[in-house]
C-alpha cells in the first residue's frame, strides 16, 4: 500500500503523536520524520523549521479548545472556555508549555486569546482587570492539571487506599485526619471534581472585582 502523501498537516499531528508519547522535549525534526516514515529532510517542504513546526503545533493545539461563545454571558463564556482548556491539556499534557513559549504564536492560538478578551470585554473588564483575570484563569486550569497528573492515585479510584496507606495519626495532624475521614475515605472522592467547584469561585472573585470597577467609575 503506497504512503500517504505528507502535508503540513500530517507533519503537525505526528509532531502531536510524539509529543503525546514522549513529551515536547521529543520533538525534533528527525524524530517526526521517523515517525512519518521520512528522512527529516522532506519535512523542510511543508515546515520551514523546528520553531514553525512548534508554532504550527501550538495553533493545533488550540484549535480544539472551545472559544467563549459570541453571544454568551461572560462568566458563561469563561466557563466553557476553561472546561474545554482543562479537557485538552489533560488529552496533552506539553500544551501548556507551547502555548505560554511561542514568541511568533499562530493565527489560532492568537484567535483563540483575542475571544477570551473580547469575552471579558463584552462583560465591560477594563483592560487591567482583564488581564489581571486572563492570567489567574489560566494559571487555575494549568496548575489544576498539573495537579492532576501529579497525583499518585488514578482518577475516580484508588484514594481510599492511599489514605489507608498514609495512615496519619489524628493527634498529631487532626486537621488531616479530620478531612481525610470526612472528604475522602467512603465517600467516592474523584479530586476532578473539585475543578467546578474551584473554577466559580475564581469567577465569583472576578465578579466582585468587575463590581469594583463599575462602582469606581
Amino acid at each position: 500500500m503506497a504512503r500517504p502523501g505528507l502535508t503540513a498537516e500530517r507533519v503537525v499531528e505526528a509532531a502531536a503523536a510524539v509529543a503525546d508519547r514522549e513529551g515536547l522535549h521529543g520533538v525534533s525534526m528527525r524524530r517526526v520524520g521517523r515517525e512519518l516514515g521520512v528522512e527529516a529532510m522532506s519535512l523542510y517542504h511543508h515546515v520551514a523549521s523546528k520553531d514553525a513546526l512548534l508554532d504550527a503545533l501550538g495553533d493545533w493545539l488550540m484549535a480544539q479548545v472551545a472559544r467563549p461563545p459570541v453571544d454568551a454571558a461572560w462568566r458563561d463564556g469563561i466557563r466553557i472556555r476553561c472546561h474545554s482548556l482543562r479537557d485538552v491539556m489533560r488529552e496533552h499534557p506539553w500544551g501548556p508549555a507551547i502555548v505560554e513559549s511561542r514568541r511568533t504564536p499562530g493565527l489560532v492560538l492568537l484567535g483563540h486569546l483575542e475571544a477570551v478578551l473580547d469575552c471579558l470585554h463584552r462583560g465591560g473588564f477594563p483592560v487591567q482587570l482583564a488581564a489581571h483575570a486572563f492570567s489567574v484563569l489560566d494559571a487555575y486550569v494549568y496548575g489544576f492539571v498539573l495537579t492532576e497528573q501529579s497525583l499518585p492515585f488514578e482518577p475516580g479510584g484508588g484514594v481510599d487506599d492511599l489514605a489507608e496507606e498514609m495512615a496519619v495519626p489524628a493527634d498529631a495532624f487532626p486537621r488531616m485526619a479530620a478531612f481525610i475521614e470526612q472528604v475522602i475515605v467512603g465517600r467516592s472522592y474523584d479530586y476532578g471534581d473539585e475543578f467546578a467547584y474551584g473554577l466559580e469561585l475564581v469567577l465569583d472573585g472576578l465578579d466582585a472585582r468587575l463590581a469594583e470597577a463599575a462602582d469606581s467609575r
